[in-house]
């Protein structure tokens, strides 16, 4: 049956003597694929019969379906890529030995593959995802086989035990369906998304089904009365049309959801459930089924998006209305062309023209552009950090586009700034830049670009260069990794002793506005893997490594297990563990407010449990009764810890407002705040914080420190007090 069905979907595109290829393929598989089972139960043969049937749906030619049925025989089956080149020709050979090494990828399931993790992690999910995109860049149609495959098997995934399904599709999620839609492939993307999101968060997948499920009769007869209205209308206008009604994937609602939340709107405040999809002939018969749109119902405002004029960077394009339907409820509308919905289903894959011989077409040309871009990019970035980070900006999100003043259209990763587009433009546009303005307005570094901004970029005299705060992800002023590759650049051409010594300041200068030991610096080093502070302080000076990073290596360095024998402790503030102490509640010292990355010992009181301290508290280093002193680790929590800052400033009216409203912003709580006047002309203020971390402190006191006419902010380093006994 499937392998009918299989043939059935060929011939609607490939000649009858190609399907010859295809079941000798088949038949090749099957012998090689003999016996074998899958941890479901069923014939192995089932998997490359599936990954072949979804490629087929794609209508990619004759080599890609070969390769789909044979891309496991190589590993699973003991044949060697030699052997079916034999058979089955070079081209097929070099997709499946393609898709064979792309199969050995192993990637990160923490949920952060793309953000923070362990150093050796990351510098192997860096040469994996080189490894991907460089198959990319050699034959793209490897990526839509293993696309394929990945599908296939997350469509399969309850036979693997808990602990695979959860690994399994959080690599899906965090990789492959970014990378589907990246490519355009919608058909892929939403499923990759659907299936993962089923077993990364179960109950609120059902959660949702149920929702969507409750009112389905209700939408159906809303939809069906808007597709008859709308139906007649273009009749009347002698227009041919196909009208049908898209619903929202799971996942895609769960995103809305979560948008709403944060504006206070509930499930039942979303209206766009289902959207009405119109396919036409022609552009032009786009734009005419546009305007009889608009003279059927009032269209909203700003909900109108031209995506023919301006395609997405994946090749998308379509016309997006919202009307208000029976003057009541918002109703989005998509027009577009047969050809535009083929691509808008199967991305890239749509334009695939290696079919038989035949060449690549310009569209698909240009929807390749942005892979072009990267694989150079990857020719200069040699760290696991800058690729990774590459890949993050670059790739897995999505595209704004913006104009030139001279009307020149540029597309920008989502969330970039002015110093992106200038850098965009031109590197020494970049380093020259003093200003920007949007719209003809002047803006912050920090804007964030949108569609359709004119950007004009202001410029100084050349030699002055960048400032080394563009570097700092906290202020927000370069987001592409582009820009910032091309800043580190600059900044590594000057000597290295300046580098040297700007990285000695900005260390010492985080040292003692956290409150940290002079020791830190060599066990920074260590960390970072330089063998000399040398080194170190230079990657500090020119900004391939900074501040918030170095904050976040220490936080999680010091979450790591580094004792062998823990005994849990029960859930107290703290969030502790004791080594070899059973069932004592911790509690956080006075004296020295310790935080999630600071190096901490325990002192076992009389009374009151087991007392945390910092390891260079004065208590602790002039403790006279050793032996009550224990080892002890900061465990894994979302508590908040008592910190106290203090800021030094000019005495100004309104400061401390500033100051408050900066902390509100960033989600945390003040617990007590104070000013004193001294005497001079300016003023300190103390305030009392509850943070979760080092780097979240960090990120903090970075951000106070931009206020206007704050000449400090650091942590305070409390004296000796007297500590429980």
């Amino acid at each position: 049956m499937g392998f009918n069905e299989l043939i059935s979907k060929a011939r609607e595109y490939l000649p009858s003597e190609k399907l010859t290829v295809i079941e000798t393929a088949y038949q090749f598989a099957m012998k090689a694929h003999e016996g074998q089972l899958r941890k479901s139960g069923e014939p192995y043969l089932e998997h490359p019969l599936q990954v072949a049937l979804t490629l087929a749906e794609l209508q990619l030619d004759t080599s890609s379906l070969v390769a789909a049925l044979l891309h496991d025989v190589s590993e699973d089956c003991e044949i060697s890529i030699a052997e079916v080149e034999v058979r089955f020709g070079q081209e097929v050979a070099r997709l499946v030995d393609g898709v064979t090494k792309l199969g050995k990828l192993a990637w990160s399931a923490s949920g952060e593959t793309m953000q923070r993790g362990d150093p050796a992690v990351r510098s192997d999910q860096a040469a994996n995802l080189r490894k991907m995109l460089l198959a990319m860049a050699e034959d793209l149609r490897v990526v839509f086989i293993k696309l394929a495959d990945k599908l296939h098997n997350m469509r399969t995934l309850d036979a693997l035990s808990l602990e695979k399904r959860r690994t399994t599709a959080q690599e899906t999620m965090e990789v492959y369906a970014p990378l589907a839609h990246r490519l355009g492939i919608w058909e892929l993307k939403w499923q990759l998304e659907d299936l993962s999101f089923r077993y990364l968060e179960p109950r609120r997948y059902h959660q949702i089904g149920r929702l969507v499920a409750a009112g389905v009769t209700e939408r159906e007869n809303f939809i069906k009365q808007a597709v008859q209205a709308l139906c007649g209308e273009l009749e009347q206008a002698g227009l041919k049309a196909e009208i049908s009604g898209r619903s929202k994937h799971i996942f895609s609602l769960y995103q809305k959801i979560e948008k709403y939340a944060e504006l206070g709107k509930d499930f039942d405040d979303i209206h766009d459930l289902l959207a009405l999809r119109v396919l036409v002939d022609s552009v032009n018969d786009c734009y005419t089924t546009l305007g009889i749109v608009h003279n059927l119902w009032r269209p909203l405002p700003d909900q109108f998006n031209d995506y023919i004029a301006n395609p997405k960077p994946n090749g998308y394009q379509s016309l997006h209305t919202t009307i208000m339907y029976q003057r009541t409820t918002p109703l989005e509308i998509q027009i577009r062309t047969h050809q535009m919905h083929r691509i808008a289903e199967f991305g890239v894959a749509a334009h695939w023209r290696y079919k038989e011989g035949e060449q690549r077409d310009r569209h698909f040309e240009e929807g390749l552009k942005w892979l072009r871009q990267l694989v150079e990019w990857h020719r200069e970035l040699s760290g696991a950090e800058e690729f990774l980070e590459s890949v993050k900006t670059d790739i897995f999100i999505d595209q704004v586009f913006v104009y030139t003043p001279k009307g020149e259209i540029k597309d920008l990763p989502k969330g970039s700034t002015p110093l992106d587009f200038a850098y965009r433009i031109h590197t020494d546009l970049g380093h020259r830049c003093v200003g920007s303005k949007v719209n003809g307005r002047l803006v912050p570094f920090s804007y964030q670009l949108n569609n359709g901004d004119m950007v004009e970029i202001l410029t100084g005299k050349a030699g002055k260069g960048p400032s080394r705060d563009w570097l700092n992800p906290v202020l927000g002023y370069v987001k592409t990794s582009d820009a910032m590759q091309k800043i580190r650049q600059w900044f590594k051409k000057r000597e290295r002793a300046e580098n040297i010594e700007r990285g000695r300041e900005i260390l010492e200068k985080m040292i003692r506005q956290l409150g940290l030991k002079s020791t830190e610096r060599e066990k920074l080093t260590r960390l970072f893997k330089y063998d000399n502070l040398a080194d170190f302080y230079a990657n500090i000076g020119y900004g391939s490594i900074t501040t918030p990073q170095i904050a976040q290596r220490l936080a999680v360095q010091q979450q790591q297990p580094r004792i062998t024998a823990v005994t849990p402790l029960k859930q107290s503030a703290s969030a502790v563990k004791v080594q070899g102490v059973e069932n004592l509640l911790t509690r956080l010292a006075q004296c020295c407010h310790p935080l999630p990355g600071d190096n901490i010992l325990g002192y076992i009181t009389r009374s009151q449990g087991v007392t945390i301290h910092r390891q260079d508290c004065y208590n602790m280093t002039h403790e006279d009764e050793k032996k009550r002193l224990v080892l002890v680790e900061w465990g894994e929590t979302g508590a908040f810890y008592p910190v106290k800052i203090q800021v030094q400033s000019a005495d100004r009216v309104g400061l401390v407002r500033d100051i408050t409203v900066l902390i509100a912003d960033e989600k945390i709580n003040i617990n007590s705040v104070s000013s004193t006047n001294n005497g001079d002309g300016t003023a300190s203020t103390f305030l009392t914080l509850g943070t979760a971390n080092l780097a979240q402190l960090n990120r903090l006191l970075t951000k106070i420190e931009r206020v206007r006419e704050v000449i400090s902010a650091t942590r305070v380093r409390d004296g000796a007090s007297t500590k429980e006994t």
